[in-house]
């Protein structure tokens, strides 16, 4: 069963927040705020913050200039996942990846039954790899962002977490592009 291995030290990773919204502004960002707060209570650098238009090529540059930034470890966006026409951030994450992790979907869709039941088939939250670093595509609301966070995102950002966690294989993650 997962646990936290107290024997083990605590890295903490930087995280960049994304809001993806035609209509959201700093001072209504609740979900931007919720991810924020919670990672930093557990211990995280927030790298970057910013809030981007539901325009997908707008998100996928945003996207592609955090993953070329080595003072970012994972981008956590929300917003523009459901399947609305503006709604195009699973577009432009997809655009990004390298590798998908689909089993990140499946886990959200588990967790989002328990709280909203069957509305959870609304949400396209995903997750995937590109250039070494974890990107993950959560829903606009709050409800959702802690869902995600608690739930999953915790602890598989815990260096901690057992049997296996996010963190540790992060120094492998581009070992591809270092090939020769």
């Amino acid at each position: 069963m997962s646990r936290i291995d107290e024997t083990r030290p605590f890295l903490p990773v930087r995280i960049a927040v994304l809001t993806v919204s035609d209509t959201r502004t700093p001072a209504d960002d609740r979900s931007g705020d919720t991810l924020v707060e919670r990672l930093t209570t557990a211990g995280h650098t927030l790298a970057a913050r910013t809030i981007v238009p539901d325009d997908r090529a707008t998100i996928a540059a945003t996207l592609r200039d955090w993953i070329a930034n080595p003072e970012v470890d994972v981008i956590i966006s929300t917003g523009g996942t459901g399947l609305t026409g503006r709604d195009v951030t699973v577009e432009a994450h997809r655009d990004v990846y390298e590798k998908e992790i689909e089993a990140f979907a499946t886990v959200f869709t588990i967790v989002s039954m328990q709280k909203i039941g069957t509305s959870a088939v609304q949400s396209r939250a995903t997750g995937g790899v590109a250039g070494g670093t974890y990107l993950f595509a959560l829903p606009g609301s709050p409800g959702g962002c802690r869902d995600a966070w608690d739930e999953i995102l915790k602890r598989q950002l815990d260096y901690r977490h057992r049997p296996c966690n996010f963190v540790e294989i992060m120094p492998r993650l581009d070992e591809h592009l270092r090939r020769k």
